[in-house]
């Protein structure tokens, strides 16, 4: 197995939600890529400032549920209609409102279940993957930008820096391998 080669990153660390904002928009006009940004609480429209496209999540919670919904109205209709037909108060063997319920939980279950494996498997996480913590302020009072040096070759590591200053770090930018 080979060894993955490590990555540089160049971090910042703001004081306010404001800077980092106009620091994002001013550093992506100038042509840098921003590989991601932490902040200690959600920030409204964050990941259209970065320039994220719209997940395709979505696709994926309506193809699970439908398939929570064929499954359901399948196992109902086999076990009722052919493995063990019951007349049931005098009703068809296969009575489809009766189904509603079943077909409801199935599909709810087969929708959040999927996303979940969906999530973790998209975002490379799961048991025994080490957490990216650029820097832990992060998660109390500190919004932290990190640049991935290699994918910003046209750019020098102090001509970065020198931007990030400009742009109101709050203190001086450090370097990251991970």
């Amino acid at each position: 197995m080979e060894k993955k080669e490590k990555q540089e990153f160049l971090v910042g660390v703001f004081d306010n939600e404001s800077k980092l904002i106009s620091a994002i928009d001013t550093l992506r006009a100038k042509g840098l890529k921003i590989h991601d940004v932490y902040t200690p609480y959600p920030v409204h429209d964050l990941d259209v400032h970065l320039g994220f496209k719209r997940t395709r999540l979505a696709r994926a919670a309506f193809l699970f549920g439908i398939t929570g919904t064929t499954l359901a109205i399948i196992m109902q209709s086999y076990m009722l209609g052919f493995a063990w037909p019951m007349i049931i108060g005098g009703k068809d063997h296969i009575a489809v409102p009766d189904f509603v319920p079943v077909t409801f939980e199935l599909t709810v279950l087969c929708a959040s279940l999927g996303m979940v494996a969906t999530f973790l498997i998209s975002n490379g996480l799961g048991p025994g993957k080490k957490a990216l913590m650029f820097d832990p302020r992060s998660t109390d009072d500190k919004y932290v930008m990190a640049i991935d040096l290699g994918k910003n070759s046209k750019f020098t590591k102090e001509t970065i820096e020198k931007m990030l200053l400009d742009n109101g770090v709050s203190e001086q930018p450090k370097t990251k391998e991970v």
